[in-house]
């Protein structure tokens, strides 16, 4: 079968998918991992990304894309997002890249990076025709796709992250109340525009960051996508897991079960921001989807 690999390169984390398609076009997934490596750490500061990061990130890609090659991939797509989309030297990224390991970074816009996510949602659930709202966080931008079942109506990318938001404000060890109170006004005010025209039947939320909750629920010492995918988190849930956040140092957070490690800093930012947008769409739990932009890229890419 003809193997296929997406490379998708956020502000926090970098997730390589290597999926093989059958005669019959049905994907089965081969490798499916993120390694959390911080493209955008200090972006939101200077403007532009680091030389470190910029050196780790470009040794990460390398060795996904000779990963790749040795499963004897047919073709790799590799995409770029917020980080990229901001950063003033991203052009300089994007030659490393392609000079240490032959690939070229396509850079998404924000809705077309939605689309994407919403594509990937609606290839692993079944939606009804009923008002949906998808949304994708990851570290430097979340996106939003409105939708009533195939149909995407709105899609649409705001600079809200959960790295942008805990290099700003979340800022002590552990976190202060004022500073988690500073932290809930300044993502407030940045959702002051997302406004739901319709009531939402369905809320689906996508990502690390849901994952990630939604692996502490269950208390999961492994991942287990049969277990994440289609589960749901309620208001409730989100509260007492932000208080555990807050209450803890990140040393400590790292010990909670379900939670990867290396987002342990960056957790309660994006806990935070799944709070706001529930209570924004005025429903009382998200659906998690286990699926996001890479799925969508592969089946889009290399679908047909």
């Amino acid at each position: 079968m003809a193997k296929y690999a997406v490379i998708d390169i956020g502000t926090n984390s970098i997730k390589f998918h290597v999926a093989e398609k059958n005669d019959h076009g049905k994907w089965s997934v081969v490798v499916d991992r993120a390694e959390i490596v911080r493209l955008g750490e200090g972006l939101q500061k200077t403007g532009e990304i680091s030389s470190e990061a910029m050196t780790r990130n470009v040794q990460a890609i390398e060795d996904m894309v000779k990963e790749a090659k040795k499963m004897g991939v047919e073709s790799i797509a590799a995409v770029g997002t917020m980080a990229l989309r901001t950063a003033r030297n991203a052009d300089k990224f994007v030659e490393k890249v392609r000079q240490q390991s032959g690939v070229i970074i396509e850079i998404l816009p924000g809705d077309e990076e939605a689309r994407l996510s919403y594509q990937a949602v609606k290839s692993g659930m079944e939606l009804a025709d009923s008002k949906l709202a998808v949304y994708d966080i990851g570290g430097g931008s979340t996106e939003f796709i409105l939708g009533e079942g195939d149909s995407i109506q709105k899609k649409f990318s705001l600079n809200i992250g959960a790295v942008r938001f805990t290099e700003e404000y979340l800022k002590s060890d552990p976190v202060t109340e004022e500073e988690y109170q500073q932290a809930v006004q300044a993502i407030e005010e940045a959702l002051d525009g997302l406004i739901f025209e319709e009531k939402v039947n369905k809320l689906v939320g996508v990502g690390g960051a849901m994952t990630n909750l939604s692996a502490i629920k269950h208390k999961l010492p492994v991942y287990d996508s049969d277990i994440i995918q289609g589960s749901q988190l309620r208001l409730s849930d989100l509260k007492k897991q932000i208080e555990l956040f807050k209450s803890k140092t990140i040393a400590e957070r790292k010990q909670i079960i379900g939670l990867q490690p290396e987002r342990a800093d960056v957790i309660l930012a994006g806990a935070i921001i799944v709070m706001i947008i529930l209570k924004k769409a005025e429903v009382d739990f998200v659906t998690i989807s286990d699926r996001g932009l890479r799925h969508g890229l592969i089946i889009d890419r290399f679908g047909d």
